[in-house]
């Protein structure tokens, strides 16, 4: 097969993350290398940007520039929400012929994959050479194939530091405490909570995902257990944790309301943690009880990386690259885990992730359906790498003098 020559077109979709900028520069960098790419674009607020043809030069922009970039969280180009069809992907196609680019690399999740796969399929049958890369993002955590996505690792950081924090705080004013982490079908940012615990009773001391049924009378069973063996009771929920029957529990607070993509709205208005926080008030009649939504902060957290993160979302632009223009490939850049612990990248077919979501394995979560396992916990660790110690007083408790004499 001919050497295609032409431009490279990356853009960015979906929900930004803390080392998404990683995958850009990392596809900019080993882009600029070929010699048969004339030129690198960049697409402002990701496919809306192409059919608007909003475009950056990156072939212009200097390493050091672009490192810096790197080093940023959130989107560089900017993002969007927009859900292309067939027509959309076409109008995609016709901006791409116009201004000649032959690799398009697609930088997001679930929704992002799926645009590239309808791309991949009308330049088939519009008969165009073009190659398309999907490079994976979310800090979900929840395409299909890879091992874990790119975004996840430091978003899991920010979640289990966020809670050590709550925890020092709740062990010293001792209540109820319950932290809404995003994850509309998956639990895994949820289950990152529990890299919090060093000490026995550390909390969380519950943790409820999608993938399984939750009800209010084991809710509020589980919680009271626990404050009673503790004397205090930390709870991270997952914000799509859903009835017996399937239906989100906070639906039945925001009646219904959907976002741009036609799902329920989840966790953007805190209602899910007032939900809950008024049933422990009304069924369990304990007075201190606070519930915080962790919301945007979870996803571009300044300061708050895994190193592991960094180093792979680098990666996964890099090797979309290569797939592209070396090998003359089109698919989805996955992460394959190895030892322990290492990491190889291949890519798979676009249809494998498109559309479709991963759920937390089963042996993932504890008997209960209120916890994580060792198993996820050995799973999670490598990737969010070392956190912040903590440490308890250690000394001898003083004995009493007045009450000892009465």
């Amino acid at each position: 097969m001919a050497t295609l020559t032409g431009k490279v077109l990356i853009a960015q979709g979906g929900g930004p993350t803390a080392v998404i900028n990683q995958s850009l520069v990392g596809a900019v960098l080993e882009s600029r290398n070929f010699p048969q790419i004339t030129r690198v674009y960049g697409a402002l607020h990701g496919v809306r940007g192409i059919v608007n043809e909003h475009f950056l030069d990156l072939t212009e922009a200097t390493t050091h520039n672009l490192e810096a970039t790197a080093a940023s969280p959130s989107a560089a180009l900017l993002s969007t929400r927009d859900k292309p069809d067939v027509a959309y992907c076409q109008n995609i196609i016709k901006v791409c012929q116009a201004h000649d680019i032959r690799f398009f690399f697609y930088v997001g999740g679930n929704d992002s994959a799926d645009t590239c796969r309808i791309v991949h399929e009308e330049v088939a049958k519009a008969g165009y050479d073009l190659r398309v890369i999907h490079i994976p993002k979310t800090i979900d955590n929840d395409l299909k194939v890879t091992d874990h996505c790119p975004g996840y690792p430091s978003a899991a950081k920010f979640v289990a530091q966020a809670f050590a924090g709550a925890n020092l705080d709740n062990r010293s004013l001792p209540g109820v405490y319950i932290a809404v982490v995003m994850g509309r079908h998956a639990g895994f940012l949820t289950g990152a909570a529990s890299l919090a615990r060093k000490y026995p009773d550390d909390g969380p001391h519950l943790i409820y995902v999608p993938e399984r049924p939750f009800t209010k009378e084991k809710f509020l069973k589980d919680v009271k257990a626990a404050n009673s063996q503790f004397g205090r009771c930390i709870v991270a929920v997952s914000e799509g944790i859903v009835s017996p029957e399937g239906t989100p529990i906070v639906a039945q607070f925001t009646h219904g309301e959907r976002d741009a993509h036609g799902n329920v709205q989840l966790s953007g208005t805190g209602a899910l943690g007032d939900l809950l926080s008024q049933w422990v008030r009304d069924e369990l009649k304990i007075k201190r009880v606070r519930a915080d939504t962790l919301g945007y902060l979870q996803r571009s957290f300044l300061g708050c990386v895994s190193a592991v993160d960094q180093r792979e979302a680098r990666a996964v632009g890099e090797k979309a690259a290569h797939f592209a223009i070396r090998y003359n490939r089109d698919g989805s850049v996955a992460i394959r885990r190895v030892g322990n612990y290492a990491v190889e990248y291949h890519l798979v077919p676009l249809e494998a992730v498109a559309r479709e979501t991963m759920h937390m394995p089963d042996d993932f979560i504890n008997a209960e359906a209120n916890h994580v396992t060792d198993a996820f916990r050995q799973y999670v660790a490598p990737l969010v790498g070392e956190l912040p110690e903590m440490e308890r007083l250690s000394a001898p408790i003083v004995e009493k003098i007045l009450q000892n004499s009465k």
